[in-house]
């Protein structure tokens, strides 16, 4: 979500004038939901950042999402959704608030205000999943990190660095990007050498791996 938009909901506010909230704290690792549970809620981080994981029949996991503070999550209820198509698990310590469905639906019909925050909110990232699935059928998988890594420390015009503040490996940018953990540390390895990114524990991504990505000047591979 925006900044703007985060900036205009107080979700102590909206629990106070329309009840049906719960605020929960989860540890770094704890899951939110699993996949098959019953969708029932909304949800939305008051504080820290969460990942959106999918498993294949055969249990092979995959990270197709991080989302932070000011994301909702959990819209499918809205939108018939009987069960759970994904898993959401903390990756930092996080605060995350419970709409019940029935509130969230009886909200959207009588407060304009929120009706217009959340479908901003779903319009932007209906837009985003649109640019990724531009970005997997068209983008190496070197590019695709680097819009990853862009993303994850909001790196925007105008920005010198950024540090990425979640806890984030290899292994779950390798399921984000579609590629191997031996190819993400090469590529890690590259940016860092060429200045793009440092990393001591946490990773700085400096705004000079947004101009290349907006002249499209990263040398391309076999994704």
């Amino acid at each position: 979500m925006t900044e703007t938009q985060e900036e205009h909901f107080d979700y102590r506010i909206f629990i106070a004038k329309h009840g049906g909230g719960t605020v929960t704290k989860f540890s770094d690792k704890h899951t939110v939901y699993a996949q098959g549970d019953t969708a029932d809620a909304l949800f939305y981080i008051a504080g820290g950042t969460v990942k959106v994981t999918i498993f294949s029949e055969y249990g092979k996991e995959a990270v197709i999402g991080i989302l932070a503070a000011g994301d909702f999550f959990g819209e499918g209820c809205l939108d018939g959704q009987l069960m759970r198509n994904s898993s959401i698990a903390a990756t930092s310590d996080s605060e995350i608030v419970r709409f019940d469905r029935a509130m969230i639906v009886r909200a959207l019909h009588d407060d304009p205000a929120f009706a217009k925050l959340f479908v901003g909110f779903l319009l932007e990232r209906n837009h985003k999943l649109q640019a990724d699935l531009i970005d997997q059928l068209f983008n190496s998988s070197e590019k695709r990190l680097a819009r990853i890594l862009l993303t994850l420390a909001n790196i925007g015009l105008g920005t010198q660095s950024n540090t990425i503040t979640m806890a984030i490996n290899q292994e779950m940018l390798a399921t984000m990007v579609g590629t191997t953990r031996s190819r993400i540390n090469q590529f890690m390895n590259k940016f860092r050498k060429l200045g793009y990114i440092d990393y001591n524990g946490k990773i700085e991504v400096n705004n000079s791996l947004l101009n290349l990505i907006l002249h499209d000047q990263l040398p391309s591979d076999a994704s």
